[in-house]
């Protein structure tokens, strides 16, 4: 009879969601997971140089990964700013350790590498472990996240989230301060805002790719309300369910920009920042999962692939490592108000249903 570690797992969760910690200053958590790993007997890689750490079991040529995020948000909560675990990261922790001791359970034919990840929230973690060569050998990469309650609810699971692809722009415009009263003499900066938010809705992509672009930032003026200002920031937050979509947008607004700077006699100066991409699903891992989640829960509770405007750099090893047959499993948990809200709750009973998953999906890789 498979043991049952569901009360363990629950006593993991409580431990990492009380001790939260954010990007890249997640040293206590690194060290919670290497005492964990210590008392299992399952070694494991840390860094001199960054958090986080790469596990190891089983043997073979092939390698399974499997990853875990575990930096929390820094946020408001009750009026006080502090780490937060509101998007779950201590829940997908204790479930990839609770499929490590499921899987352990039975013959392993291939080495599963457990990939605790940080600095996901910032975008870079991924990238950061695939410098220091945690990708070596892989051949299938699995995730697992909760999802909020809009969808899938609690006893529902998809073998499969569809991340959306997101990029951030940050800009300034350069033009010449005037007198109120004599505006030909100076470069109105917000005369340029403004026409930009009017070109930003002339960006027409097909109406079936979903995309947004939105100013999210604009800073421009001073305390004397008779000065033109010359000088203004501003941020966009750009967004598209495809990566080859997002490009486009980006070429786009490149190309507005440009056309602005030389109709309004301007420097512009911008950066892309934060780029996350799109997930990029291999059908195959997609397959393993659905036989998993139906092996686990049964047909009726197996959910359609949840496709979400949100982003995740798990994506990142897929686009780096195309050749990786990768999925991310989606966990219903009746996850509200929603994830990243200070306030986030769910059902716990989720966490050892999203380990038993992810060990069968290890057990079915081929």
């Amino acid at each position: 009879m498979t043991p049952n570690y569901e009360a363990q797992l629950l006593d993991w969760f409580h431990h990492f969601h009380n001790h939260p910690e954010v990007s890249w200053r997640e040293v206590e958590t690194t060290n919670t997971l290497a005492r964990i790993l210590d008392q299992l007997g399952v070694s494991y890689q840390r860094f001199d140089d960054m958090t986080g750490l790469v596990a190891e079991i089983g043997q073979g040529d092939g390698v399974i990964a499997v990853r875990a995020d575990i930096d929390a948000l820094w946020q408001e909560v009750n009026g006080v700013m502090q780490g937060n675990h509101s998007c779950g990261h201590d829940a997908n922790m204790s479930m990839v350790l609770g499929a490590l001791l499921y899987v352990r359970e039975h013959a392993i034919h291939k080495k599963v590498r457990f990939i605790f990840q940080p600095a996901e929230e910032k975008g870079e973690g991924a990238l950061a472990m695939m410098e220091r060569g945690v990708m070596e050998g892989v051949t299938h990469l699995y995730g697992v996240h909760l999802r909020p309650q809009e969808e899938l609810p609690f006893g529902k699971v998809a073998p499969s989230i569809y991340h959306g692809a997101g990029n951030m722009l940050e800009g300034k415009i350069i033009g010449e301060d005037a007198h109120g009263a004599r505006p030909h003499q100076g470069k109105n900066a917000i005369d340029v805002i403004v026409a930009l938010h009017q070109r930003l809705k002339s960006i027409y992509i097909s109406p079936f790719e979903a995309h947004s672009v939105k100013l999210t930032k604009l800073v421009a003026g001073g305390d004397s309300l008779n000065i033109i200002p010359g000088i203004a920031s501003f941020a966009l937050d750009v967004r598209a369910q495809k990566n080859d979509v997002l490009h486009t947008m980006q070429h786009r607004i490149e190309e507005a920009l440009t056309g602005l700077k030389a109709l309004y006699d301007v420097e512009i100066e911008y950066e892309w920042k934060e780029f996350t991409p799109g997930a990029e699903v291999s059908k195959e891992a997609e397959a393993i999962t659905t036989e998993a989640i139906q092996q686990v829960i049964g047909e009726e509770r197996t959910a359609p692939p949840v496709v979400t405007s949100g982003a995740d750099d798990f994506h990142y090893y897929t686009i780096r490592y195309p050749d990786v047959k990768a999925a991310m499993i989606g966990v219903g948990a009746d996850l509200t108000p929603g994830l990243h809200h200070p306030k986030m709750m769910f059902n716990t009973k989720a966490l050892d249903i999203g380990a038993r998953i992810l060990a069968e999906t290890i057990q079915r890789t081929p």
